[in-house]
């Protein structure tokens, strides 16, 4: 395929812009002008449609294959959700739409789906209240360090600690530095939990939380997280839940049942809202009745006349993490999509995500290494070690995975897991796309016996082959085109 830029042709124009009177250099400041002509492509309609087009038929997403990349729920997202975010009233609505003269918002139906979201979300997790003002999970994980920070300021707490196990998200360490903890890792035991024998031992009055994924990066449920949060609870350390796993448990099991203090979930991998590209996301953040008042402002309030106003007198409160609304169209998608699937229909998600993943591992575990055979929740995490010793590492398996119509999975993540390969085939997958997955992933393990060299050369079927990208991303090739 060419570049844009090559299929131009000189004089060829899409539209030609109206004459006007303006005195465009007269107008403009002298450092915001081109000293020449923008050296832009020139083609026709038509072929400006057709590129673009082709391009977009190059990209492989959630709707034109199957996504099994773990510990990121890339599942189908129904189209009605999309329908409706894209109503009129929704589509030309401005939360910041002014007030009545009596002090009434003019915004009361974007103020009620925000408020009705936050209260199925506490009764889904398990918790007193949520703000939606966090823009992504990350954000979540920042918000809820800060909340904890301002807990422990405000009860003159010296708290310099946040314990984080192993096998976390990347974002969790992160987040807690960010917030001006230091990190301390916890290792996980040969189940693949973390050790709580090993938290024992680093667990003191200095820890301001444990942060935990539930279940973990490895697809598994800790069986003794009542104990590690009663034994932060009793240095008054608060224990925060990583919800990006969230959709393995939705209508079994409430975080703020188990002992967790606060929670973000992740909108747009739990509930339908699209994920991919870098965004759109939101991850509103749940806590338990002692959090409240550290909540960002301002918090969305209802009157007794069933009205809804915005309340700043929160003066404990971290401030503003975003606009009042946060992402308000991921938010309403995710509200649309609660509503339709009701109470069993979300008991239905968690069930069909763990009976697909424990399906897909039980095909697999006799072809690849399985580091933790126990019963998954969600996603799981194969090893290529024994392919490895043939030359073939996880990434070609990846590689071949693409010239068979699949996006890979996650590889080399979880870090504990030597040539990882996590696997989350989702809820909304039928056992035929499962099945011939399977198949492909035994194809490939086979090949990695007999033929090698066969799959470290994928992908072949691509515009553009294997690449370097190590030497890609340190030495990117960033030259225009002459």
């Amino acid at each position: 395929m060419k570049l844009i830029f090559e299929k131009s042709v000189p004089g060829r124009r899409a539209y030609r812009p109206a004459d006007n009177d303006i005195d465009a250099p007269a107008r403009i400041p002298k450092n915001f002008l081109r000293d020449r002509p923008a050296d832009l492509p020139e083609l026709s309609e038509l072929d400006v449609v057709r590129h673009f087009t082709e391009l977009s038929n190059r990209n492989f997403g959630v709707d034109t294959g199957f996504y099994p990349l773990g510990s990121c729920t890339m599942k189908y997202n129904p189209k009605v959700t999309e329908r409706i975010s894209h109503y009129p009233g929704f589509v030309h609505l401005h939360p910041l739409l002014p007030q009545l003269p009596g002090g009434e918002m003019l915004v009361q139906g974007a103020l009620a789906v925000l408020h009705d979201t936050d209260m199925m979300l506490r009764e889904i997790c398990g918790m007193a209240a949520f703000t939606m003002q966090p823009l992504a999970g990350a954000h979540g994980e920042l918000t809820g360090s800060m909340i904890i920070a301002a807990y422990h300021a405000d009860k003159g707490n010296d708290k310099t600690t946040i314990l984080i196990p192993d096998s976390s998200h990347g974002t969790n360490p992160a987040s807690a530095a960010t917030a001006g903890y230091d990190v301390q890792t916890v290792p996980s035991d040969d189940t693949g939990v973390m050790d709580i024998d090993a938290l024992a031992e680093v667990m003191n009055d200095k820890v301001a939380a444990v942060m935990l994924t539930c279940p973990n990066t490895l697809g598994l449920f800790n069986p003794r997280i009542k104990e590690i949060c009663k034994m932060a609870h009793d240095v008054d350390a608060l224990v925060y839940y990583d919800g990006a796993n969230l959709n393995a448990l939705l209508g079994r099991c409430r975080p703020g049942d188990i002992g967790f203090d606060l929670v973000h979930v992740n909108l747009h991998k739990t509930f339908a809202t699209p994920h991919g590209g870098g965004g759109p996301g939101a991850g509103p953040v749940g806590v338990c009745e002692k959090l409240i008042p550290f909540l960002p402002t301002s918090v969305i309030a209802d009157k007794p006349d069933g009205s809804y106003w915005l309340d700043y007198d929160r003066p404990k409160s971290i401030g503003y993490i975003a606009p009042f609304y946060g992402n308000f169209a991921v938010i309403l998608k995710a509200y649309i999509y609660t509503l339709m699937l009701g109470t069993d229909g979300l008991e239905r998600v968690s069930e069909n995500a763990v009976l697909n993943a424990n399906y897909v591992k039980e095909k697999l575990k006799a072809h690849f290494d399985l580091p933790f055979g126990q019963t998954c929740k969600h996603e799981f995490v194969l090893s290529a070690s024994r392919q490895a010793k043939n030359g073939v590492r996880a990434l070609d398996i990846a590689k071949a995975l693409i010239d068979r119509g699949f996006h890979p999975p996650t590889v080399y993540f979880p870090l504990i897991v030597h040539e990882a390969m996590m696997i989350e085939p989702t809820e909304t997958e039928s056992k035929e796309t499962l099945d011939t997955f399977i198949a492909a992933m035994i194809e490939i393990a086979e090949l990695a016996q007999s033929n090698p060299e066969e799959l470290t050369g994928c992908p072949r079927t691509t515009p553009v082959g294997r690449l370097d990208e190590t030497l890609a991303a340190r030495k990117p090739d960033l030259a225009s085109l002459e």
